[in-house]
């Protein structure tokens, strides 16, 4: 069959909006953890690096990104998982930035490493190793200094959420536990306290793989308190989708690229109802 040239540039426009909304669509999320640092490097928004004090001297290294918008806007914390503070960690705070929050990342394992480093002088197997030793009371301290210093910057609110990833998400839950002025808390596949939700004053929203009974057997204990409570607490659970499933969006034979289509746009909505974004 012969085109004309007139079909050609209808099926080539079509073509081309195909592309571009698939582009819009990924753009919209994460990237996995391949693509983390491309995506840093291209991003238009500003991103840097800041120390605070977490009292008594305790100088802990964080990412700061910034939204583009013209008023005050809130603060999302980003947990990093068990590996640290990783590029991938500061391309998911550079996409909560792209959805109107200030993102601060804080290296929880700031003068944990050789000569007084953090994450970035150790290795993944060290930073898993170093991460078990931390005291959570010392966790939820430098994350309570992390929400103080990064509301007073200019340009925030005074509306913080927490998000956290596999550690960081039971650290974000445990946080929500300990710190009465969160005003909302996201959980990454991440385990449920032990006890203390009596405590929490924060909406919890918790999103996991099905295939991960590992911490998916410590939901109903969070679901039965935070009922009983009368607290608010919802968890999605992704069918086939694995633990981690949105830094390893390609496992799971497109298991965990589909949890990531779904639970990402539940966090930014669950984000902007409770911040007020």
């Amino acid at each position: 069959m012969i085109l004309s040239l007139r079909q050609l540039t209808i099926i080539t426009g079509v073509a081309i909006a195909t592309s571009l909304c698939g582009t819009v669509a990924a753009q919209s999320l994460p990237p996995d953890e391949d693509g983390a640092l491309a995506r840093l490097n291209s991003s238009p928004r500003h991103g840097e690096w800041a120390t605070y004090d977490a009292g008594g001297g305790d100088m802990v290294r964080a990412w700061i990104t910034y939204p583009e918008r013209g008023d005050q806007a809130p603060v999302v914390i980003v947990i990093h998982e068990i590996y640290g503070l990783t590029d991938w960690i500061r391309s998911v705070a550079d996409q909560l930035a792209a959805e109107g929050f200030i993102a601060v990342a804080p290296d929880l394992l700031s003068g944990s490493g050789p000569n007084g480093g953090g994450s970035e002088s150790m290795d993944r197997q060290a930073s898993v190793a170093v991460i078990r030793t931390l005291d959570p009371l010392d966790v939820n301290r430098r994350l309570r200094a992390m929400a103080a210093y990064a509301t007073a910057l200019p340009s925030a609110g005074d509306q913080v959420g927490a998000v956290g990833y596999c550690w960081g998400g039971s650290t974000s839950f445990g946080f929500a536990v300990d710190y009465a002025d969160l005003d909302a808390a996201v959980v990454y596949y991440g385990t449920s306290p032990e006890g203390g939700f009596d405590q929490i004053q924060a909406p919890v929203l918790g999103l996991y793989g099905g295939n991960d009974n590992r911490v998916n057997s410590t939901i109903p204990r969070a679901e039965q308190a935070m009922s009983s409570g009368g607290r608010n607490f919802k968890a999605h659970i992704f069918e086939g989708a694995g633990h981690g499933f949105l830094r390893a969006q390609s496992g799971q034979e497109g298991a965990n690229k589909s949890a990531t289509e779904q639970a990402w746009p539940l966090t930014v909505d669950f984000f902007k109802a409770q911040l007020g974004s």
